[in-house]
């Protein structure tokens, strides 16, 4: 309940702030303004955020598979590891928009760049988590089955994978936050839909108050992702 009050405090001072013209309405939108760009622009929002929300379902379904698969492949193949970690580690230095331009070029301006982006925002945490869950796995355990003669996918299937979920569980949870972002990069750069792209325009047409709704929008889709991961891991105990 207090969280209630606070959010609501801030939402008056904000909209007292505007009203006595501490603020000029061309930088910061009342929240009546907001409100009401949502209710007058609600079919053009839900259009574009359905669509933005495709592309990160896509990115992040990609992006989970990829990273999955590659946790597994490094754990069944040690000798990789000194050579693909590094690589790992090495691309998440690299700052994401600078990507964009050059995954627009690759693939055009379709919803293609836009995922992308988002498996390369939600691989690296899926691959690099779920292959510290695999390898963390108790020594002591491992030896217990290699004396009882299970084999590699029973130890897998019984130890390793048990308790690497988790870990896994942990690292979806942090993707699903930074997947929405990967696709508004990608809108930003080359798009001619989506919320990203919306907020470019309305921001061209001075339309700041249209602006702040496709940014509640994305905001709104983020927390969904973030309530559904959460519901969904909480339902298989993790």
């Amino acid at each position: 309940m207090s969280r209630i009050w606070g959010f609501l405090a801030v939402l008056a001072l904000w909209q007292l702030a505007v009203s006595l013209h501490f603020l000029p309405i061309f930088v910061l939108p009342s929240p009546l303004g907001v409100l009401s760009a949502l209710h007058s622009n609600a079919a053009l929002l839900l259009t574009n955020g359905l669509i933005t929300g495709a592309e990160v379902a896509a990115g992040l379904l990609l992006g989970l598979g990829l990273g999955i698969a590659s946790a597994i492949a490094l754990l069944l193949l040690p000798a990789l590891r000194p050579i693909l970690q590094p690589v790992l580690t090495a691309s998440q230095a690299v700052p994401v928009f600078v990507l964009a331009p050059v995954l627009t070029i690759w693939f055009g301006y379709g919803p293609a760049p836009k995922i992308a982006m988002t498996v390369l925002l939600v691989y690296f945490p899926v691959a690099s988590g779920f292959l510290d869950g695999l390898l963390a796995t108790p020594t002591a355990d491992l030896d217990l089955a290699l004396i009882a003669k299970a084999g590699r996918w029973r130890s897998f299937r019984w130890l390793r994978l048990p308790h690497a979920l988790p870990h896994l569980a942990a690292a979806l949870r942090i993707a699903v936050t930074y997947a929405p972002t990967g696709a508004v990069i990608g809108e930003w750069v080359g798009a001619s839909q989506g919320l990203g792209y919306l907020m470019l325009m309305a921001n061209a047409r001075s339309r700041v108050d249209l602006m702040f709704a496709a940014l509640l929008g994305i905001v709104a889709l983020t927390l969904i992702l973030q309530r559904a991961t959460d519901h969904l891991l909480r339902r298989f105990g993790l």
